[in-house]
């Protein structure tokens, strides 16, 4: 096998929520596969200044909230007009607020389900009907352990990642005939901006590595390669389907 299938020169890919995290080592990796990205996220300061350092690959910039049906719409219209169609869509923009299941707040609720759920249906929806009328194109969601299963304190969170699951298999079977495939991305706990309070915690920091196989969190640049399989020909026959990157977790009771 050709190791060119998983060459991704000629293709954009839209990544949300990438001036930072996940999202951005997802971007440097397809960036690195030969696509050219489009970063995104909602504040404009921080996206300007991740596409200026992104190591001298070619980076489109916008900015838009992913559950605003009409930024979405606009967003999505400006980066075809300034660059040419979307190829590759990672719906990864995403928030966390944590609190005993009693005390959250419905706002807080609505837009954890706003921002993971909602937010995906919008921009997959509105790339989706380019990629359909082209014949082709990937769209990758990213999941969450909180898809399969559930943690204290982060019910709402793990309430759209349960449905981003679901999202992603309808998906799926619906834009299939149209040679568009949809997957998702699992990431067990990773070292990022959005875990650190829990890494400096001890008592979770120990309890983690005791409960994951691989004994370690997991560094953003190891999400590149499933990230890069999932944009690329190699995976044109895989759709549907949640590839967890986590250590061992799901696998071990």
């Amino acid at each position: 096998m050709s190791l060119e299938l998983f060459n991704l020169a000629g293709k954009r890919a839209l990544i949300t929520g990438s001036s930072s995290g996940l999202g951005h080592a997802i971007a440097t990796g397809l960036a690195a596969a030969g696509a050219e990205v489009v970063l995104h996220g909602r504040d404009a300061g921080r996206v300007s200044a991740a596409a200026e350092g992104f190591g001298g690959a070619a980076a489109q910039s916008v900015v838009f909230d992913v559950s605003d049906k009409a930024a979405v719409e606009a967003g999505i219209a400006q980066v075809e007009a300034d660059g040419g169609p979307i190829d590759i869509l990672f719906n990864n923009a995403g928030v966390q607020h944590r609190g005993p299941l009693q005390d959250f707040e419905l706002e807080m609720w609505e837009q954890m389900l706003a921002t993971h759920l909602t937010g995906a249906f919008l921009v997959g929806r509105t790339v989706a009907r380019g990629m359909v009328a082209r014949r082709g194109g990937k769209i990758i969601n990213m999941c969450s352990l909180m898809s399969e299963v559930g943690r204290k304190t982060i019910v709402p969170y793990t309430a759209a990642k349960g449905g981003l699951k679901q999202l992603t298999k309808g998906m799926a079977v619906e834009l299939a005939e149209h040679d568009v495939q949809v997957n998702g991305i699992g990431p067990g706990y990773f070292l990022t901006k959005l875990n650190t309070a829990l890494a400096e915690d001890p008592v979770f920091d120990d309890w983690l590595k005791k409960r994951t196989p691989a004994g370690r969190w997991g560094q953003p640049e190891e999400l590149v390669g499933a990230a890069i399989f999932l944009a690329s020909a190699a995976s044109n026959f895989v759709t549907g389907q949640i590839i967890y990157v986590d250590g061992g977790v799901l696998a071990s009771i």
